[in-house]
């Protein structure tokens, strides 16, 4: 077990959630980025924009402050050569993957981190029965992927 990479996942994830509850907090927002993103770009410009551009510029300056520092982006599942982000089905493939995310956070009501982060903690039935269906949707799709196509590590 890579016990570097797991400490790295939990300072991540617990930053994650300490920025769901400033947002929550001092703005009374829900740190969802399908509706921070959504909202930027189909309600541009309204008095609540600027927040939402420091949250997605935050989202970006992030790795990339990661990369100037040396950190790298990371590897794959042990292999040196394999870095996050590098799509494997081709850039074609990464875009139609993209859309179809976006199509799913719009009849979803939201994204993972709205309804996984920020919707469970605040106890909503709503979120619990998407985060159920995200997490079955994704179990189904390794199998899939991994046992019947014949793809993937």
């Amino acid at each position: 077990m890579d016990w570097i990479a797991s400490l790295q996942g939990l300072v991540g994830g617990v930053m994650i959630g300490l920025s769901a509850v400033w947002l929550m907090a001092t703005l009374g927002r829900i740190a969802g980025i399908s509706g921070i993103v959504g909202s930027l770009v189909t309600n541009l410009p309204k008095g609540d924009s600027a927040w939402r551009v420091a949250f997605v510029m935050g989202l970006v300056s992030g790795p990339l402050l990661l990369m100037l520092l040396g950190g790298g982006l990371g590897n794959v599942a042990d292999a040196p050569g394999e870095v996050v982000g590098q799509p494997a089905g081709g850039v074609g493939l990464m875009l139609i993957a993209g859309l179809l995310v976006g199509v799913g956070t719009g009849l979803g009501s939201g994204c993972t981190s709205g309804h996984g982060v920020c919707g469970l903690a605040r106890l909503s039935p709503r979120s619990l029965v998407a985060t159920v269906t995200f997490l079955a949707c994704a179990i189904v799709t390794v199998y899939i992927v991994r046992h019947v196509i014949g793809g993937g590590a």
